[in-house]
């Protein structure tokens, strides 16, 4: 198995999953800056030229959804249930509400201060932020009120939901995200954080 990363948020969650399950694999970082994700050989993998892509003998797979399950899956992981489909739609459910609804909250300040900073692309836009936080309350109010008496977003473990979740809100203090009013999605974020692989995700340069 191949993984190929940028140092991302996307990428962050099936590192991690690599690293958290002890999974075999080759991994190669491709440098965005100087215009790795635009060779030829790399948009024939993903003409999306985004990060993660994994292949998998015959198998090429982008969206770290995706790259996650197939990992769970080659792995006999539960962190994406097959044997439960319950679990598994709920699971579906989070990973679904996370890019059609979280994402866009927390990805303004993902980018602005975050991003911008990582590859030199100037100061944050406060226009971008003041204009962002009201999506963001909005959402944060729904996560949280789910996490209300629980460790994790779906089937009462760790599952690929909570690497796709947090991959992005990880950084809340960082990138200043109004999360302070929030204490069930902070807890939970702190929770993630005992996770050695979700602490440390990087592979070793």
């Amino acid at each position: 198995m191949k993984l190929y990363w940028i140092k991302a948020q996307a990428p962050l969650r099936a590192l991690a999953l690599i690293k958290h399950l002890g999974v075999e694999a080759e991994l190669i970082q491709i440098d965005p800056v100087t215009g790795g994700l635009h060779t030829p050989e790399y948009k024939a993998l993903n003409p999306n030229k985004k990060a993660p892509t994994m292949v998998d003998g015959d198998i090429t797979l982008f969206e770290s959804a995706a790259i996650m399950a197939h990992i769970c899956i080659n792995a006999g992981s539960d962190m994406w249930p097959t044997e439960n489909l319950d679990e598994q739609v709920e699971v579906l459910r989070w990973l679904s509400w996370n890019e059609g609804h979280w994402v866009g909250a927390v990805g303004p300040y993902y980018v602005e201060k975050i991003v911008k900073k990582t590859f030199n692309m100037g100061p944050p836009d406060t226009a971008v932020l003041e204009k962002a936080e009201k999506n963001f309350i909005k959402y944060a109010k729904v996560l949280d009120a789910h996490l209300e008496g629980r460790d994790f977003a779906a089937a009462g473990r760790l599952t690929i939901a909570d690497f796709s979740l947090a991959s992005m809100a990880r950084y809340w203090k960082e990138a200043d995200m109004p999360l302070a009013g929030f204490p069930n999605i902070t807890r939970w974020l702190d929770g993630l954080m005992e996770i050695p692989a979700w602490k440390d995700p990087w592979p070793a340069s």
